[in-house]
C-alpha cells in the first residue's frame, strides 16, 4: 500500500476519462455560482455527482473537532438523509487511519478491516463490499504540513464498484468541499483583522445557534401552516401537518426556555467592569503577558498592573488564568 497523500499531479491534467472530466468541469462551475455559503446544498451536489460517476449507497462527511470527536454534519443512506451524528474516535478504525496515514482510504487496502472497528454508518443490516474515504486538508496556520480537518466517503453495497477513474474524480470533488470550507475561513480571519465595525464577525456562541435554531424552525412551522390551509387533503395528512406545527411551537419554546438555564455567572463578572478592564480581561483569552497587553492596549504597565489588579478582585479569583477561562465561558455564551 502506498504510503502519502494522495493528490493530482502538480503538473499536468488528471488521469480521468474525458466523460468523467467534462461532469467535473460542470460541477466545479456550479459549486463557484451556488455552493459557497450553502454546506448542506455543497455537500448534497457533490453526492449527486459522485452518483453521475459510480454506484454510491451511502456518502457522509466528518468534519473532526478537538482530539477525539468526529462531527458528520450530512449523510445519506439508500436514497434516504440519514440523521447528523457526533462520535468519539479512537486508536483504531477509519478516521484513525486517516490521521496516521494522510491519504485516500480505498476498501482494497484491507477488505474494508477498517470500517468494520469504527463506528457503522448508513444501513447497518449490510455491509460495504466497496468504499472510498478522502481526507481533507487545509494549511496549517503554523506554517507546519497541512491540517487534516475532516472526510468524505462513500461506499457501495455492490464489490467492485470504485476503478482508479471514480476514486480520482472523488478525490477532485472532495478538494472542492476543502477548498469551500477552507476559504471561508479565511475570509472570516481576514475580516477580523479590521478594526471592528457591523460586518466584523463575532464568536459564535450559544445565544447565535438558539436563534438559528428557532428561526429554522419558524419557518418549517409556517411552510406546514401553508400547507395545512393550501386545499384539500387527506385526514392523515392533515393530521400529521397539525402535529408537526406544534411540536415545531413547542421546540421554540423550549429552546429560549433552555436558555435560561445557561449560567449568567460569566456575563455578570464581565459586565461588573469599565471598558477599559473589559479590554484587559478579553486579551487575558489570547494569553498576553503584562507587557504585550501594554503595547497592544497603548497605556503603561502600571496601569495594566492596575486593571488586572481589579479584575482579579472583582472576579474573586486568584489567577489572571481562571479569570481567562472565566471570559472565555462569557464569550461562548
Amino acid at each position: 500500500m502506498p504510503i502519502g497523500r494522495t493528490v493530482a499531479p502538480s503538473s499536468g491534467s488528471l488521469r480521468i476519462d474525458a466523460e468523467t472530466a467534462i461532469i467535473l468541469r460542470e460541477a466545479f462551475h456550479k459549486i463557484e455560482a451556488l455552493y459557497r455559503t450553502d454546506h448542506h446544498g455543497l455537500y448534497d451536489y457533490v453526492r449527486a455527482v459522485a452518483g453521475k460517476l459510480a454506484r454510491v449507497d451511502t456518502f457522509y462527511v466528518g468534519l473532526l473537532q478537538g482530539s477525539n470527536r468526529v462531527r458528520f454534519p450530512y449523510g445519506y443512506d439508500s436514497g434516504k438523509f440519514d440523521d447528523p451524528a457526533t462520535h468519539i474516535f479512537g486508536p483504531s478504525g477509519q478516521t484513525a487511519w486517516l490521521l496516521k496515514q494522510r491519504q485516500t482510504y480505498r476498501y482494497a487496502y484491507d477488505n474494508g478491516a477498517v470500517l468494520q472497528v469504527g463506528v457503522p454508518c448508513g444501513d447497518t443490516s449490510k455491509q460495504s463490499a466497496d468504499a472510498v474515504t478522502v481526507p481533507l486538508f487545509r494549511p496549517a496556520d503554523d506554517g507546519s504540513r497541512d491540517q487534516l480537518f475532516g472526510m468524505v466517503s462513500m461506499h457501495s453495497y455492490a464489490p467492485d464498484s470504485y476503478d482508479d477513474n471514480a476514486v480520482r474524480a472523488f478525490e477532485w470533488l472532495a478538494g472542492m468541499i476543502a477548498r469551500v470550507l477552507t476559504r471561508e475561513t479565511e475570509d472570516r480571519n481576514a475580516l477580523r483583522l479590521l478594526p471592528a465595525g457591523e460586518d466584523t464577525p463575532n464568536a459564535l456562541t450559544s445565544e447565535h445557534v438558539m436563534e438559528y435554531l428557532s428561526n429554522r424552525i419558524a419557518l418549517l412551522r409556517t411552510m406546514a401552516s401553508d400547507a395545512l390551509a393550501g386545499g384539500e387533503m387527506a385526514e392523515p395528512v392533515k393530521t400529521q401537518l397539525a402535529e408537526l406545527i406544534r411540536t415545531a411551537e413547542q421546540t421554540q419554546s423550549e429552546l429560549i426556555e433552555m436558555m435560561l438555564e445557561v449560567d449568567e455567572g460569566p456575563e455578570r463578572r464581565f459586565t461588573s467592569l469599565t471598558g477599559a478592564q473589559q479590554g484587559v480581561a478579553v486579551l487575558l483569552v489570547e494569553g498576553y503577558d503584562n507587557d504585550q497587553l501594554a503595547t497592544e492596549l497603548g497605556i503603561s504597565l502600571n496601569t495594566v498592573k492596575s486593571h488586572l489588579s481589579t479584575i482579579l478582585r472583582k472576579y474573586e479569583l486568584d489567577s489572571r488564568a481562571q479569570v481567562a477561562d472565566d471570559v472565555r465561558r462569557y464569550l461562548a455564551r
